[in-house]
Parts: C-alpha cells; structure tokens; sequence
C-alpha cells in the first residue's frame, strides 16, 4: 500500500482573517468554519483517506505556536508526527524540502502530501478520492498539485492550465498561471482548460529532493544546513535561527513546480474546496456554518455576515457588510474589499499598535 506522511504547513498569520486572526493565535489554531480549531479539522480529515497508509503527520508551524499545534491533537485518535518550529516564516518551498529531507530520513521511498491547516473542505469522499488519485500520480514520478474545479470567474486565486493527459484523472501541466483580472478570469472559466490552484500537493519524497537541487540549489542548500544544525528534542524539530535566516523565502509553486518538467494535476476536482482567504470566504459558508446568534443582533440587512467574541453586535439595514468584533477591535468592511484587511495591518505596524496585531 501507498505510503504517506502527511505535512501540514501551519505557519501562516491569517492577516486577512483580522481581527480574530492575531500573531498570537493565527486563524489555523482558531474555530472559524466549525467549533473546533481548522488544524484539528484538517487532521481528522487525513484519517477518513481510504486506500492509502497514512503515517502521523508532520506540523510545520511557528516557533511560538508549538503548544497550540499540539493541542490541535486533542481528543482525536491520531499521533502527531515531528513538530518542526520555524524561528520566522520562508514560505512553502523551504517547508515543502525540509519536510522532505525529513521524510527521506524514515522512509525514503514514500511520498509527501503537503497541504495548508487553514483550508475547508466539505466533501470528505471527493477528498480522499483526489488523493487516491494523486498518489498513483506522484508514484509514477510526478510533482502533483491538485487542482479545484472552478466555478466562477474568480480573481483571488492562482489557475493551472492543463496540458497533456495522463489518465482520465490527471494531467501535466501546461502553466500554472496568477490571479487574474476579471476579465481575464472569465475568459479561463470558458475555456475549461483551468483549474484553481489549491495549494496542496503530492510528491516523491526523493523527487522533490531531486528537482530542488536542479532548480533551487541555493535553497536546498540552506533548508539542509538549517536542518543540519537544528536541535531535535524527541519529535520536535527546533530550526536553528542563524542558519535559517540564510534559507531564500519562496513559494513551491514559484520555486519549484514552475521550473519543472515533472508537474502534474489531478482535477478539476470538486471536494467543497474554501481557501478561508478573507472574511469574504467565510461569509460564503455562512449558510453552512452555525450562526453566531448570541450576541447579534441584525434587521433588513442584505448579504450581511456579522460575528463577534466580545460585545453584542447590532446591524440595520446594511447590504454587503462584514462585520467582525472581538474585545479590543471591529472591523466594518464592505464584503467586496475583503482583501483589503491587510491594508488594515500595515496602518497597525506603522502606528506601533503591536497590542493589535
């Protein structure tokens, strides 16, 4: 059987997810699209994937965050794997080869499924298909990404073209592609040629291993030197501050799955992919999650999404808003400019408001 280690980046603040999201307790460690935190959602996810063996998986996260990603654990029936604490971020491409490089150290013949924590998927079956799917994939000596079934013309995601086919499940890829303009997004949308890219990935541990060292060899050097030097205290991998700080940030996609001769997809795949992205993103799984009732209040409103963890909340006659409370800040946002939250951020950083971020 298919062996896996699963690695789950949980590096990311959630800026955009502002002001639930904060450096002290990113959106990945918090209960944003159900009642428990998205890490633990994902986890209990990787245990529902039939016909694959999936080992204990990896958490990749911030050196300030290891107790949060172990109390992801809780009350599930699941090992955690390593623990691999990043002194600061680097992106996926670093992740994705130090991960490997510690894959490679157990089983060096199995593959690594690299997926963000902060991800929501609905459809638990599609899933485990998409990943049956991608194994077989990536043991025929491909770099997978998986790619979601678009179904608008959506301009906050990077699209994958796809190229020529391998199976009636995947394909090469003919040119990952960013995030277009409208314009340029509806034109994809009829093309049919295009998948959203949804960031998660299914690789050779060797192989991934192999094209960084062609592609990224500065990279590759670095994530081996930090991982050389780093100090391992049972399952947790602490990344050494000065080593690491010489590893280049870049992402996987840029780095690595664009330079490639060996890029894969599997899709268009439909699972209820929601990249949880924007305060945008959550309002559209409103629907699907319980409402926060307790201490809103809202009348006429249209379109409206309101959620608090301080003071009651109420709403009049308001048409596309997102409001969000918590005991120190509210965000009040037209739901179009969702995006924009990061803009908020860097007002914070230029004001020294530290206490808010």
């Amino acid at each position: 059987m298919t062996v896996i280690y699963p690695v789950i980046m949980a590096g990311g603040t959630g800026t955009r997810l502002w002001p639930l999201s904060r450096q002290a307790r990113p959106k990945q460690f918090q209960p944003i699209v159900s009642e428990r935190p998205m890490l633990t959602e994902t986890l209990t996810r990787l245990t529902a994937v039939e016909g694959v063996e999936m080992r204990a998986p990896i958490i990749v996260c911030g050196k300030d965050h290891a107790e949060l990603a172990a109390a992801s654990f809780e009350g599930l029936e699941i090992s955690a794997g390593q623990l691999v604490l990043e002194p600061f971020g680097r992106n996926t491409a670093p992740c994705a080869i130090i991960a490997s490089l510690l894959v490679e150290e157990e089983e060096p013949e199995a593959l690594v499924l690299l997926l963000p924590a902060d991800h929501h998927i609905t459809d638990q079956k599609g899933f485990s298909q998409a990943i049956q799917h991608a194994a077989k994939t990536a043991a025929e000596g491909y770099l997978t990404a998986l790619g979601i079934a678009p179904d608008r013309p959506e301009t906050g995601y990077g699209y994958i073209r796809h190229g020529e086919k391998l199976d009636p499940h995947a394909c090469k890829v003919d040119r990952f592609v960013e995030k277009p303009d409208l314009p340029m997004a509806e034109q994809y949308l009829a093309d049919g040629q295009y998948s959203w890219n949804a960031g998660i990935f299914l690789f050779p541990a060797r192989l991934l291993l192999g094209e960084a060292d062609a592609y990224a060899a500065e990279m590759t050097g670095a994530c081996r030197k930090a991982l050389d030097t780093s100090r391992r205290d049972g399952q947790t991998v602490h990344l050494d501050p000065e080593t690491f700080a010489d590893v280049p940030s870049d992402s996987i996609d840029y780095a690595l799955m664009e330079q490639t001769s060996r890029a894969a997809l599997v899709g268009p795949v439909s699972m209820g992919w929601n990249d949880i992205g924007s305060w945008h993103a959550v309002r559209e799984l409103a629907d699907s999650v319980a409402p926060d009732t307790e201490n809103v209040i809202v009348k006429n409103c249209r379109r409206t999404f309101v959620k608090t963890d301080g003071p009651t909340v109420a709403t009049v006659g308001l048409d596309n808003v997102i409001v969000v409370a918590t005991d120190d800040a509210v965000l009040v946002i037209d739901a179009d400019q969702a995006q924009d939250v990061k803009a908020i951020i860097e007002e914070l950083k230029a004001k020294g408001r530290t206490d808010l971020l």
